[in-house]
């Protein structure tokens, strides 16, 4: 694949849908019989707001490009973490940057867009999302079941500079801005002619959709999820997060590392479940914020939340940092992901629930499948977002089948607060469960 991203202009994303919805039955690959459908039976509240699923994608290589968000609202995804943005917005992310063969490997971290066409992205997919939820409804419109979450790091110098706080101040409201109004614009143009919808499935409920753009709230964003970097000072952290909770007054979702277990405890998970090749340094979990100093961070920040009448909570994990001497990725050092990282990121999970009594919210991301996400549903932890299973065979459609165990198998959508035994009976079943071993999956690689 090219090493440039180039944006897909918001007409040209309409056409390529509904063009390839007419000739194929299918829009960006996911074919129509497999769009998700809410059943309207359930829904997941995170800090207010409400989701039909509590699945989505996680901040990363499915929320950088609006057609990848629009792929995840079509496969079930109703919690979309937007890919990470910070002030130095025109890296060059050396390539291949992720290794996806069992476990994850990534060596790149923010977009790879500048932030104004990472928030234009963000605009086309809003919108594009509340499109299809109409159709999907018959023409009708009320109270979107999607929460799009803000992702964005990772020093609160870089966030406070003017163009971060465009970025910012765009999400949480786009009414001023003149591309958000453009795009508004070109929907109902499109509506108006109708011809783009002929000849597909929803060509009837097209006839409904007059009007649709002033149901479509301009206020994207009512969330953060806070992304450091792995070495981060605890006083930064808890400066980030403070800021976002009494001068942005918005829904705050800190990410933590793994490395709060420390060590010895990750180690000896990853030994126990054949992961030793996974190589770690020491040093790297003593840099980084250790367990005593964010226990008193969090409950200053819980206190602080509540004070000025916001949410927050933490989301767990990030990736794990490890040697990079498997031959594949550039660079020294490269971070972990996936079905490796669950045991550890339940592990944190229990502990915390401990010492909050269950009422610390969790956004999920580690390692989550379709062998896991009940269990880590019924503990109470939502949402629960994925990356590195989404990378494998089967794609978005993963997400699909995870929504449809939920459905089908779960009777703890009503939980309020995550159970401390359910949690902490996870974490000991992650680390001896068959389908968590290494040889579970074995070495072989996939050939498509």
């Amino acid at each position: 694949m090219g090493d440039k991203m180039r944006p897909v202009p918001f007409g040209e994303l309409l056409n390529r849908m509904f063009s390839e919805l007419r000739n194929s039955g299918s829009v960006f690959g996911i074919a129509e019989e497999r769009f998700y459908k809410d059943k309207g039976k359930h829904s997941v509240k995170v800090f207010g707001e409400t989701c039909s699923t509590p699945l989505g994608p996680a901040a990363g290589p499915h929320t950088q490009l609006a057609q990848n968000i629009i792929t995840s609202y079509l496969v079930g995804g109703r919690f979309i973490e937007l890919k990470t943005v910070q002030i130095m917005d025109t890296l060059e992310i050396a390539k291949p940057c992720i290794d996806a063969r069992d476990e994850g490997y990534n060596v790149e971290w923010s977009t790879e867009y500048t932030l104004p066409k990472a928030r234009d992205e963000y605009y086309k997919a809003w919108i594009i999302c509340h499109l299809l939820e109409a159709l999907m409804n018959g023409g009708k419109l009320e109270k979107p079941s999607f929460i799009f979450n803000m992702s964005v790091g990772y020093n609160l110098e870089g966030i406070k500079q003017q163009r971060m706080q465009d970025f910012i101040d765009g999400m949480m409201n786009a009414s001023k801005d003149p591309k958000f109004r453009e795009y508004l614009e070109e929907l109902d143009a499109v509506i108006e002619e109708g011809a783009i919808f002929e000849g597909t499935r929803w060509e009837k409920a097209a006839g409904k959709l007059k009007g649709l753009s002033s149901r479509i709230s301009p206020k994207i964003c009512k969330q953060v999820t806070i992304s450091t970097m792995h070495g981060c000072p605890p006083q930064e952290i808890e400066a980030i997060c403070s800021y976002m909770l009494t001068e942005k007054k918005l829904n705050t979702f800190v990410k933590l590392n793994p490395t709060l277990l420390g060590y010895d405890a990750v180690r000896r998970i990853l030994d126990g479940l054949g992961y030793s090749y996974v190589h770690l340094r020491r040093e790297s979990f003593e840099h980084d914020l250790q367990y005593r100093d964010a226990i008193a961070m969090l409950h200053r920040l819980v206190d602080l939340a509540a004070e000025n009448k916001r949410g927050f909570g933490v989301k767990l994990t990030n990736t794990l940092g490890s040697v990079n001497d498997q031959g594949f990725l550039p660079g020294d050092e490269m971070y972990m992901s996936g079905r490796a990282l669950l045991p550890i990121s339940v592990t944190v999970a229990s502990l915390l629930s401990e010492e909050f009594g269950g009422k610390l919210p969790i956004s999920y991301s580690g390692g989550a499948n379709a062998f896991t996400v009940r269990d880590i549903f019924d503990t109470g932890i939502r949402p629960i977002t994925l990356a590195t299973d989404m990378l494998h065979p089967g794609g978005y459609m993963r997400m699909t089948q995870m929504a449809e165990i939920l459905d089908k198998e779960s009777d703890k959508w009503d939980v309020k607060h995550i159970s401390v035994k359910a949690v902490t009976e996870l974490a000991e079943k992650a680390r001896s469960v068959s389908y968590m071993q290494k040889a579970f999956r074995g070495t072989d690689r996939v050939k498509m």
